[in-house]
């Protein structure tokens, strides 16, 4: 049987309901944990990593004996204690030195997640000192085709996405984009994905601008724009990865009822994004049409008709050679 815990005051109350599950849900909180042994780079660089999620992640200072890929009951534990989604695991090894983990949860269980080993390594205070406002939306590129072919660099994209993306909202003003995260990656993706073994995939770079306007010249109206590297500036080479659990996936990604559209009778959009719809028209009469106004197409009867000769003998009626017309005189007033 399930433990159903009742809140005891007003306060828990409002904590539990904050926790429970919503159409639209909260922002993802995230989480920095060390391992047992945790080099100072690998926390400079959650450290200046963190800096692009303020305020929605916490960090913790101890150290901690975990490994995720073996057993990941503690970080499911501090998901759930904690309420966040997102992790981010450093530790360092004589087999894997300098190494992130990224992992994301699900019910505060773990969804998927892939280590990422740091190559090179460049502080945000040996840049040019630009400060990061807090709850700034930033541009995220992901640069390469094998972002969009191949299913580990699938699993990063989605990942950065997802911790970089903040709160969601509806309008933005544009002095609000102040820098851009940009993540490349060479490769066609046609790499054959080996089981346990990435040595060959190529190493993910992981920039960091900020962007400046500057007025242009008198005749153009629209600002010169220019990129400025403000750190922190990593080189990543993947890793172990952990895809999701299919069934988990597919729960993780199901869609409330209240957000899904509603389906519109005869309404359709084609391959260019264009609507399409079908219009019903009942059956006419044509003998009810309305037409001009004029003699040669004035209704009739049917019995007007067949006195006359049927509907040719009228055509024959109406239709009058110019020889029988009449001639009209000219006549000169004086």
């Amino acid at each position: 049987m399930m433990r159903i815990v009742k809140p005891r005051n007003a306060r828990s109350k409002r904590a539990m309901d904050s926790r429970a599950p919503k159409v639209v849900e909260n922002t993802k909180t995230a989480l920095t944990v060390r391992g047992s042994t945790c080099s100072v780079l690998v926390q400079n660089a959650m450290t200046d990593i963190a800096a692009y999620k303020q305020p929605d992640i916490k960090k913790f200072q101890k150290k901690n004996e975990i490994r995720p890929f073996e057993d990941a009951s503690s970080l499911e534990f501090f998901s759930q204690k904690n309420d966040a989604s997102l992790i981010i695991f450093g530790s360092n090894s004589k087999k894997r030195p300098n190494t992130l983990t990224w992992l994301r949860t699900f019910n505060y269980q773990v969804l998927d997640m892939f280590e990422l080993k740091v190559l090179n390594y460049k502080a945000m205070s040996e840049f040019k000192k630009l400060t990061v406002n807090v709850g700034m939306k930033p541009m995220i590129s992901f640069i390469g085709p094998i972002f969009d072919s191949h299913p580990h660099y699938q699993m990063v994209k989605s990942m950065f996405l997802d911790f970089f993306r903040g709160e969601q909202i509806s309008m933005l003003d544009l002095a609000g984009l102040q820098y851009i995260i940009s993540v490349t990656a060479s490769g066609d993706g046609n790499i054959s994905v080996y089981s346990g073994d990435t040595s060959n995939l190529p190493p993910i770079n992981f920039r960091v601008y900020k962007i400046k306007t500057y007025k242009s010249k008198k005749q153009d109206k629209v600002p010169r724009v220019e990129l400025e590297e403000m750190g922190p500036r990593l080189d990543f080479q993947l890793g172990r990865v952990r895809e999701a659990d299919p069934d988990m996936m597919k729960q993780a990604m199901k869609i409330p009822k209240e957000l899904q559209p509603k389906a519109k009778k005869n309404v359709e959009t084609d391959l260019l994004g264009d609507k399409v719809a079908t219009i019903h028209v009942g059956k006419q009469d044509l003998m009810k049409l309305q037409t001009r106004k004029m003699k040669g197409l004035k209704k009739r009867s049917k019995d007007e008709f067949e006195g006359q000769g049927g509907v040719d003998d009228e055509i024959e009626d109406v239709i009058v050679s110019d020889e029988e017309q009449p001639k009209k005189r000219k006549r000169h007033i004086k």
